[in-house]
């Protein structure tokens, strides 16, 4: 298998289930359940997939209500094709679709990981603590009783 980045093609769809969950394993991101990645994924405003010899390599998508709020998620490259621009890539698709589509009035963000905050502040998105932070909360598996 070829190591050539002009191998990979942008895709402007995202991927399915299977390779959702694939990729945010490999990528070191929390797992989801198919269930729940189902019913995400439909709710899909845009995305994006990178694709090389058919196989999904990375990927990124834009959630929201089309309106007042959009969120960036599943920034995504597996590890064998990260550190190459791959990020910036699906980012920039990203970025397009909304300058294309959202009302300049329309709040962007986004939860940045790790050094991923320096790619994210050349789109202008800046770090909102102490004014804002983001909080999380993950819905507990039920008990086995």
């Amino acid at each position: 298998m070829s190591d050539d980045l002009f191998d990979i093609t942008l895709a402007e769809h995202f991927p399915g289930v299977d390779d959702y969950r694939r990729l945010r394993r490999e990528a070191g991101l929390s797992s989801r359940t198919a269930v729940a990645a189902s019913r995400g994924l439909a709710n899909t405003l845009y995305g994006v997939s990178l694709l090389h010899s058919g196989e999904v390599v990375g990927m990124g998508r834009i959630i929201g209500d089309g309106g007042c709020f959009y969120t960036i998620v599943d920034i995504a490259v597996v590890p064998r094709w990260q550190k190459r621009g791959l990020g910036k890539r699906i980012l920039d698709a990203l970025h397009r679709w909304l300058q294309a589509n959202a009302e300049p009035s329309a709040y962007v963000n986004l939860v940045a990981d790790g050094d991923a905050r320096h790619l994210y502040r050349k789109y202008g998105f800046f770090e909102s603590a102490p004014h804002s932070i983001n909080m999380a909360y993950s819905v507990p598996a039920p008990s086995a009783d």
